[in-house]
């Protein structure tokens, strides 16, 4: 049994346009003078289970991810496809690049959480073996409310008890017959999921959570390359 990871990179990042790091895609900026993308893929080879690293970005895109790819040696575990418009299509096209049996393992990361640590992917591994599916996931802080959207806003209309709901993090992954069943199945209705997960669910797949962590969190907006860095810093501190 092999462990594949897939790390779609192929957004533009425009949430993070308001800020001072307009001048690239949110994977290409840097965190404590690392690439997010580099950092991401890093995190990974250092768990010794993973046989492969597949970065799906853009056509534009591939030979800065290859140049960045050999000035860090990242070494060859690591292949770059091509992506599509779509967090959808970017994973679609890496699973379809893997040289992979049914029973083995994939891992998709969002290309903008550098901060996974090898615990967490580790935990996400074991859990995907005893159960076919698993997600990493939060648990909910703040009450969850419930609303119906309006032209004004929105109306509660219940509230969810903290203890039903989880945020969704990544890694998320599956089998790999199972992952391709449920894209697959996606694809045949014309259905787009926003993660892993849903398409999975859809399918009648069973998906585990594995308990996250805060630091685990998506660079999307301005401030959070700051955040990064500062749980960078606290992590050499020790």
């Amino acid at each position: 049994m092999r462990v594949f990871v897939i790390l779609p990179a192929a957004g533009i990042g425009t949430r993070m346009a308001a800020g001072s790091h307009a001048a690239a895609p949110k994977q290409f900026l840097s965190v404590g003078g690392v690439p997010v993308l580099v950092r991401s893929v890093k995190a990974f080879l250092e768990v010794s289970r993973v046989d492969a690293v597949c970065v799906a970005v853009r056509a534009s895109e591939r030979e800065r991810v290859q140049a960045q790819i050999e000035q860090h040696e990242l070494g060859p575990r690591v292949h770059v496809v091509e992506g599509g418009d779509s967090r959808q299509e970017s994973v679609g096209n890496a699973l379809s690049a893997l040289e992979s049996a049914d029973e083995d393992l994939v891992l998709v990361h969002d290309a903008v959480r550098p901060l996974i640590d090898a615990a967490t992917i580790e935990r996400t591994i074991d859990a995907i073996e005893r159960h076919g599916a698993a997600i990493v996931g939060l648990p909910a802080v703040d009450t969850i409310k419930q609303v119906e959207r309006t032209a004004e806003g929105a109306i509660i209309t219940a509230t969810i008890p903290r203890e039903r709901v989880v945020l969704a993090q990544t890694p998320q992954g599956a089998r790999v017959g199972l992952l391709r069943q449920a894209f697959a199945e996606a694809q045949a209705d014309g259905f787009a999921g926003t993660d892993e997960a849903s398409l999975l669910e859809r399918a009648g797949i069973e998906v585990a959570v594995v308990p996250g962590s805060a630091k685990n969190f998506k660079i999307t907006q301005p401030g959070d390359i700051e955040l990064a860095e500062f749980y960078l810093a606290q992590a050499g501190a020790r």
